[in-house]
């Protein structure tokens, strides 16, 4: 039970260390476009945690077809 509680508290740390990451890149910057890509950027970057201090800058890039008229 003691090995589950730990492990819930270094995935809260790494996912918080993530979120860190992303607003020290400006990914929370308020804007109007927001799109698939910057959500998903800001969603891997913030799965990456602290792997982003070390050099791992992931990307994600979606292209969703615009409706037919």
């Amino acid at each position: 039970m003691r090995a589950g509680s730990i492990g819930g508290l270094i995935l809260i740390i790494w996912l918080v260390l993530g979120g860190v990451a992303a607003y020290e890149r400006g990914y929370f910057s308020d804007t109007s476009n927001t799109s698939c890509a910057e959500f998903g950027t800001i969603a891997v970057t913030t799965l990456a945690g602290p792997l982003n201090w070390v050099g791992v800058n992931p990307k994600i890039k979606c292209d969703i077809p615009e409706p037919s008229k």
